[in-house]
């Protein structure tokens, strides 16, 4: 059996994923309907928590844009401008 995952947990997978494939293709993502199982961002309003962390680790705010959004808004842009060329 696991014991409970944490606000650090769940951040060094985070940057496991960033270690490997780069920082511009790492996203969070979360539909909360059952809490996240990560103590410490359990809903929404937790984030922050994440972010904290985040910063502790020395991410740069740029980062934190893109792993909180920036990166799914540019493939998505990407996607539709494609579709366009069809």
């Amino acid at each position: 059996m696991f014991g409970p995952a944490y606000v650090s947990d769940f951040v060094d997978h985070l940057d496991y994923v960033v270690k490997r494939i780069g920082i511009d293709h790492a996203g969070i993502w979360s539909d909360f309907n059952h809490g996240s199982g990560v103590d410490g961002f359990q809903e929404a309003s937790d984030a922050l928590n994440v972010t904290k962390e985040m910063v502790c680790r020395g991410y740069s705010q740029n980062d934190i844009e893109k792993v909180w959004g920036l990166n799914f808004l540019r493939v998505l842009a990407e996607a539709h401008a494609s579709r366009k060329q069809d």
